[in-house]
């Protein structure tokens, strides 16, 4: 089985901050109840409030393919719409 490790950041658009901000507990807390989710961390920049550094870990692809289609139907992924993303996806053996 392969680990998959999602790393990089986001830039959320001034207008958007606040709804970001708003929701960001409530995605971290339903990510961390997902099935493969191993850790799972998004953090705001302290220099820079409109970044926010993303670093994720699952047991395997499919758990991974999971959780990006539940993001995309979540309330998180309405609010992150017009947020740029700058990831790198590996995938390791376990």
């Amino acid at each position: 089985m392969n680990k998959i490790t999602l790393s990089g950041y986001i830039e959320v658009p001034r207008e958007d901050l606040e709804a970001v901000e708003s929701e960001l507990p409530n995605h971290i807390a339903l990510t961390h109840q997902e099935a493969g989710c191993i850790t799972f961390t998004v953090t705001q920049d302290p220099d820079n409030p409109y970044r926010f550094d993303v670093y994720e870990e699952f047991t395997d692809k499919v758990s991974f393919e999971k959780h990006q289609v539940r993001v995309k139907a979540s309330h998180w992924g309405k609010v992150t719409q017009k947020v740029e993303r700058f990831y790198t996806i590996s995938e390791s053996e376990e």
